[in-house]
């Protein structure tokens, strides 16, 4: 058992990761409580430091809640399991501060303040996009996604592909990626030491090489209901483009194209036949203007001006050189450099790759914006003009 001398806690890797893992684990807190704590103390080693004193740091803090802050005996004993499972198991523990967390996620205002991955990719690639649908899929769904995925290689786009390594539309979602060389991760709503449905064991082994699997849970977590739908954010929140293929009229694959609407992300939805069950969802949505239509790889590509990574190819098989900008500023450049290097690129992982924060490259690119420097696509990303 833990005591309130610390000391001892410099041995571990990541004091950092150790508190926050900590944090998410004390009683009390809800999904935005924690990561709000962090950004308002910097840190979750300062949440333990002010654990006594909470109300003094931030003024309007529940004084119900800041009761429950303050033993963090059993939390730190916790913590240090979990830490010494994801060290056995080569897990990598991402925080929210971390560089390596996705951070299309950041953003989100129920980001998860700890995930854990299990995997080989980068978590923050250029373009990624979610497929999602029923578990009770159709040989229609499926030909849908075999064509969707090879259409997209064929044309030299290749984004992360993610969905929750469920049955039906998820799993042949993963399948079909692995088959085609696309990276793609499984966004578990379990610990890492367990896997559901268990009849997918082979394909996880196999996304761990190509892709891997990440959820918020600590190992020892119980295969809840109520995880299956929390994890659907990170599903919608880590995705430039969510895509819905085959969906009954109150399908799960619904609420994740709710909360992808809500960050403010492209939803898309492949349109099935009047009167088919599981394509009850998609044309619903889709009437409703709750998602674009779309029929194919090209309309996804055109729809999220992803043709210009196209264009980039062949320009740059040609050995044609993008001209270079007159009277840039330092940051100006930086950002240039960037979106010339790796090709259209989130706000967030711009900030990231730029060391530029949020509020000022915004600010920056509505500048080049002007300039015609630069222009916004749909997703949240940016293109830069020739």
């Amino acid at each position: 058992m833990f005591s309130d001398d610390s000391k001892h806690l410099t041995t571990m890797n990541s004091t950092e990761h150790l508190y926050s893992i900590a944090l998410t684990h004390l009683a009390g807190l809800n999904l935005q409580m924690a990561p709000q704590l962090v950004h308002a103390l910097g840190s979750a080693q300062a949440v333990y430091e002010h654990r006594n004193n909470i109300c003094d740091a931030i003024p309007d803090f529940s004084p119900r809640l800041a009761n429950s802050l303050k033993d963090w005996s059993e939390a730190l004993r916790r913590a240090e399991e979990e830490i010494a499972f994801t060290e056995r198991h080569h897990i990598k523990v991402l925080t929210i501060n971390d560089n390596d967390y996705p951070q299309r996620l950041v953003n989100c205002p129920d980001a998860p303040l700890v995930l854990y991955f299990l995997g080989s990719t980068d978590l923050n690639p250029v373009h990624t996009i979610s497929i999602i649908g029923t578990r009770r899929s159709t040989s229609y769904g499926h030909d849908i996604i075999r064509h969707l995925i090879s259409d997209l290689r064929q044309m030299g786009v290749m984004p992360l592909v993610i969905s929750g390594l469920a049955y039906g539309i998820d799993v042949c979602a993963h399948r079909e990626s692995l088959a085609n060389g696309f990276d793609t991760v499984g966004v578990l709503a379990h610990g890492l030491d367990d896997l559901y449905p268990p009849k997918h064991r082979d394909t996880a082994k196999e996304m761990i090489q190509h892709g891997g699997l990440l959820t918020e849970y600590m190992s020892h977590t119980r295969v809840d209901k109520i995880n299956f739908v929390r994890r659907n954010r990170i599903v919608a929140g880590m995705s430039d483009a969510t895509i819905l293929v085959e969906s009954a009229a109150h399908g799960g694959g619904l609420i994740t194209c709710s909360i992808a609407q809500d960050y403010n992300r492209a939803v898309f939805a492949f349109p099935g036949a009047v009167g088919a069950q599981h394509s009850e969802g998609c044309n619903k949505l889709i009437r409703n203007n709750g998602a674009e239509l779309i029929t194919s790889a090209a309309d996804l590509i055109e729809s999220m001006g992803w043709q210009n990574d196209m264009q980039l190819q062949q320009a740059q098989a040609k050995g044609i050189e993008r001209q270079l900008f007159p009277d840039l500023s330092e940051e100006e450049l930086s950002i240039v450099n960037v979106l010339k290097d790796i090709g259209d690129v989130q706000l967030n992982i711009l900030s990231v790759k730029t060391n530029i924060p949020i509020g000022q490259l915004s600010a920056t690119l509505f500048q080049m914006e002007m300039k015609g420097i630069v222009r916004p696509l749909a997703g949240g990303s940016y293109h830069l003009l020739s």
